[in-house]
């Protein structure tokens, strides 16, 4: 995991999450996926990519699944945007790249600039 890529919990998923400032993407994955192991080099770059727009963090559904329950995730990997503490985009399976980069794009485009 990319130093730029969270590790989000039970414990930080409020402040990290729900209260973040400006779009949050959450991979729910965890350890014994496939695709989900597939799809961490792609989360990585996009962490890295969108530092300081974005902030991208993991989940692992095993350690975590109250979390996972209150969203629905019965798959993995799941990506959720959230934007203000609520759930504005979801993907189910191994995403490619560009069709995150577009989410992503539009994510921060939604968001006012600071004046």
């Amino acid at each position: 995991m990319s130093q730029q890529v969270q590790e989000l919990t039970q414990a930080n998923w409020e402040r990290e999450v729900l209260k973040a400032d400006g779009p949050v993407l959450v991979d729910f994955w965890a350890e014994w996926c496939g695709p989900c192991r597939a799809l961490g080099p792609t989360i990585d770059q996009l962490a890295t990519d969108y530092a300081g727009r974005v902030k991208v963090g993991k989940l692992n559904v095993d350690a975590n699944g109250e979390i996972s329950q209150r969203y629905g995730v019965q798959a993995i990997p799941t990506l959720l945007v959230f934007n203000a503490g609520k759930v504005v985009e979801q993907r189910v399976g191994l995403v490619p790249k560009a069709e995150l980069v577009r989410l992503l794009e539009g994510q921060i485009a939604a968001v006012p600039v600071a004046r």
